[in-house]
């Protein structure tokens, strides 16, 4: 169960995201239904600043895009997060008004691709209706998409079916897992945060596509549960994301196996075959722990319980749950069963696959030297990639890197100047220690160039050479290097994923 766990431009979804749908036929909702439902589909306008990883000072360039929005409770407008993502500036409009609205994010969920956003005019709200949420559609049931899809300036209806309802891997994030739903409507560039409705209520919101030659007219919707969870999260004033135990399992199928573990022939029970030292589980879990129930529900052996009228993952259960709640699970050690009960907590490391978004890079410059931490945009921005850098990136989770190294500093660039010349073979290094301390974060980084000293020696990771840069030098350079490739300031530390209490525990 270990999680695996933007607004995008026009042109930038379509490569991403999917390739253009067709459109279906409408036939499902009588038109005075459709009439009272427009008065609470909105079309956003964004204009948003994607920042540079690769010269981390570079506010990045501006673009524009467009998505789909709708009004629930308490005048709220519920959209994507990627619709929203990195804006600088947001205005709406409403069927049938020509006039646009400033617009504001009030909550966003990156890991589950939705957000709220609130209009301060409240005159923007007259003569509008907020829609009232549903439950999960049947499979093989009608539904129908509302949106703005580029090649239009008018309201979009679609139809389509309900085929299959599963995990599935929101393209947003990249790497969180949430229950979602398979429809053949048509779910365009512009669609992106407009409601699904079945019998005038909501079932989702429209959100991605399934892009390749295989799967043409397919679109995803997030479904009931994943909002709902999302507005409660939001309720005290601030969103805290998803909890999760932090382990994997694999199935007990085989009878074979069963046998071995003292397990009765049935369908029931999988095995812990991972558990994550920055999870939950960690000191409650071992591997080879075999799961019997969570929450009083038998585990089926395929690692699904009963709910909902469905065998759902038994992920879904801790799902719904929230910070500080806790998860109960009968399992079998050793051939004996036994209860546990797990305060659920927010595994921090996945962060790091996590693409990013409304945060600026963080980096630390000294004596021309570029110092980043690891990170799914960082990452993606890097032209040459070393062997090593690619295995701490694809490792950082599965072998626990992050026990040793909760960020990844990395030598990004070196900045040509006479007091670093010949340093170029350290770029995209991993920095091992300073002056002989241990280099864990971004933050002993900076630390570590403070403390006074004559040179300072930076040694990375498999390279026996050290770096050496002479201080007095660097102070000589400072200003020279700063007006040469028009940096504005020296270093960035704010928005870190890593709780500042596990540097501290594992120091």
């Amino acid at each position: 169960m270990h999680i695996t766990r933007g607004k995008l431009s026009v042109w930038r979804w379509i490569a991403i995201i999917m390739p253009m749908l067709v459109l279906a036929p409408w036939h499902a909702v009588a038109s005075e239904d459709i009439e009272a439902i427009r008065k609470s589909v909105v079309r956003i306008y964004t204009v948003s600043q994607t920042p540079d990883y690769a010269a981390p000072w570079d506010p990045g360039q501006s673009e524009s895009g467009m998505g789909t929005g709708f009004i629930i409770s308490k005048r709220r407008i519920l959209t994507n997060a990627h619709v929203v993502s990195n804006a600088r500036f947001i205005a709406v409009e409403k069927e049938g008004d020509a006039r646009r609205y400033e617009g504001h994010v009030k909550f966003i969920a990156h890991d589950c691709d939705l957000a709220i956003l609130e209009v301060p005019d409240k005159s923007f709200f007259h003569d509008t209706a907020e829609l009232p949420l549903g439950n999960v559609p049947n499979l093989d049931s009608m539904v129908t998409v509302l949106g703005y899809p580029i090649g239009g300036d008018r309201l979009s209806v679609t139809r389509g079916v309900v085929s299959r309802i599963d995990y599935q891997i929101y393209s947003h994030s990249g790497v969180d897992s949430h229950l979602a739903i398979q429809i053949d409507a048509a779910i365009n560039p512009g669609n992106s945060g407009g409601p699904v409705i079945q019998d005038g209520k909501i079932v989702g919101v429209a959100f991605q596509g399934f892009s390749g030659m295989v799967a043409q007219n397919v679109g995803y919707m997030i479904p009931v549960p994943v909002i709902t969870r999302f507005i409660k999260d939001v309720a005290d004033g601030q969103y805290d994301r998803y909890v999760d135990i932090g382990i994997q399992f694999f199935p007990l199928i085989n009878s074979t196996y069963r046998r071995a573990l003292g397990l009765s022939t049935g369908d029931f029970g999988v095995m812990v075959s991972e558990v994550m030292q920055a999870g939950a589980a960690y000191e409650h879990l071992k591997v080879g722990d075999v799961l019997l129930s969570i929450d009083n529900r038998p585990i089926f052996s395929d690692g699904r319980v009963a709910m909902d009228n469905d065998r759902l993952m038994l992920n879904e259960i801790v799902e719904r749950k929230f910070k500080d709640n806790t998860v109960a699970l009968k399992i079998l050690r050793a051939g004996k069963e036994k209860e546990v009960t797990i305060a659920l907590t927010t595994p921090w490391p996945y962060l790091t696959q996590a693409r990013q978004y409304d945060v600026r890079p963080r980096f630390v410059l000294y004596g021309g030297l570029v110092f980043q931490p690891l990170s799914s945009s960082f990452y993606a921005a890097l032209q040459n990639k070393s062997v090593t850098l690619r295995y701490y990136y694809a490792q950082f989770l599965g072998k626990e890197l992050y026990l040793q190294h909760p960020e990844v500093v990395v030598i990004s660039k070196v900045l040509p100047d006479p007091i670093n010349t010949y340093q170029n073979r350290f770029v995209n290094t991993i920095v091992e220690e300073i002056n002989g301390t241990k280099i864990r974060t971004l933050e002993d980084v900076a630390k570590a160039f403070k403390n006074k000293a004559e040179f300072y020696v930076i040694r990375v990771v498999g390279d026996p050479q050290p770096l050496v840069l002479e201080a007095k030098a660097v102070a000589n350079a400072r200003k020279r290097i700063l007006k040469r490739y028009r940096i504005s300031q020296e270093q960035y530390l704010e928005d870190s994923i890593l709780p500042k209490e596990w540097a501290a525990q594992n120091s």
